[in-house]
């Protein structure tokens, strides 16, 4: 049964965003149901305004009811206060807060949001220190939310 639901789901999204993607937002790979890869434009009068990155989903059959596993593509990788250089990204929708009724387009808007409400382009304060030790998969990471306005 979950089964069922992830592929109908995954597929009605798959084509929502093939049809109806956000602004800057495009779908580059999603040949299956294990992994897609988008492109993310920054935003217009934004740090970001003009780069172009790339996320990476990766859905397991728990999903919706499971965030999927999302990071930044190296090297499409922005840098951000909350994304690490090996694509983490520290952000509690696709963590504590992760809700069913979200979707990859949403996601990405999420992201987007993110990356448009940056005042200045830095690495995360351990970044060095996270990717020394972090596991290949941000899900792994005992995520710590400090500061949702960077």
């Amino acid at each position: 049964m979950a089964n069922a639901i992830y592929v109908k789901r995954l597929t009605r999204e798959l084509r929502d965003l093939q049809q109806n993607a956000p602004v800057g937002v495009t779908v580059e790979e999603a040949d299956d149901f294990v992994r897609w890869r988008l492109r993310i434009q920054g935003a217009p009068k934004t740090l970001y305004e003009g780069e172009e990155f790339k996320l990476e989903f990766r859905f397991t059959p728990s999903y919706p009811m499971e965030a999927p596993e999302v990071l930044f593509v190296k090297p499409y990788i922005p840098v951000h206060p909350q994304i690490y250089s090996n694509g983490h990204i520290c952000i509690n929708i696709l963590y504590k807060d992760w809700s069913p009724v979200q979707t990859v387009s949403q996601v990405c808007l999420s992201i987007q949001s993110m990356l448009s409400s940056c005042r200045k382009k830095e690495l995360p304060p351990d970044n060095d220190l996270y990717i020394k030790s972090a596991s290949a998969s941000p899900k792994k990471t005992a995520w710590a939310f400090h500061d949702e306005t960077v």
